[in-house]
Order: C-alpha cells, then structure tokens, then sequence
C-alpha cells in the first residue's frame, strides 16, 4: 500500500507561504531546519501535508515543467476565489464538465499555481 505524505514546495518566506495555505483551512502542523532550510508543514484535516521549504532568501524558482499544480478540492470555487489573498490568476472559475468539477486556477506567494476544485452537481 502507497499513501501520498505530502507536497514539498520552495518557497521564499516560510510564513508568507503559511498564511496563504491557512486561507484554505489548513493549519500548521510541524517543522524542522535542516540543509540551510527552514521546513515547515501544513495540513489539513486527514493529514496530507504540504512542506514549505524556505529557501534562505532565494526569491526566484524555475518553476520548469516537471510539474503543474496542487489542487486544493473547495466547497464553492467562486466564494473561494473571491475570499482568498491569492497573488495572481491563472483561470478564472469555470465549470470543467468533462473533469465533472468547476475550477479555478490562483498563484501562491512564490508562483505555484493552485488549483480550486469544487465537484459539479
């Protein structure tokens, strides 16, 4: 049996970062330092985690192709998209029928790109 731990994503400012999760209900769960990198942890209520690793100044990624997005599954993506602190839009919220979901697609404080989910009646 496989089960998915968590997400580690380079961030700038650790607590930044924090903040902007928080807005989604996740709750800082733990952290360590190690490797000239503060580690911090949200997560959410069943325990998947996302790792922020802050990155001791480093303020610009490669963000690269080698991934896309973390989507974060929501109640309403509309309310959430207008709630939120996000610092940038990717997609504005629209319904997605073949995914079977309405979506909308945010930046986080360092670029990822977040994915808003919320299931079609």
């Amino acid at each position: 049996m496989v089960e998915i731990l968590h997400t580690c994503l380079n961030v700038a400012d650790a607590e930044a970062s924090i903040e902007f999760y928080e807005q989604f209900g996740l709750e800082e769960s733990w952290g360590f330092e190690a490797d000239d990198a503060r580690h911090r942890y949200v997560a959410d209520d069943d325990g998947v985690e996302i790792q922020l690793a802050d990155t001791a100044g480093d303020e610009a990624f490669d963000q690269g192709t080698a991934w896309d997005h973390i989507a974060l599954g929501v109640e309403s993506v509309d309310e959430t998209f207008e709630r939120v602190d996000h610092y940038g839009v990717v997609k504005e919220p629209g319904d997605q029928p073949a995914a079977g979901a309405r979506t909308a697609f945010i930046e986080d404080p360092d670029g990822h790109v977040v994915e808003l989910v919320e299931p079609l009646d």
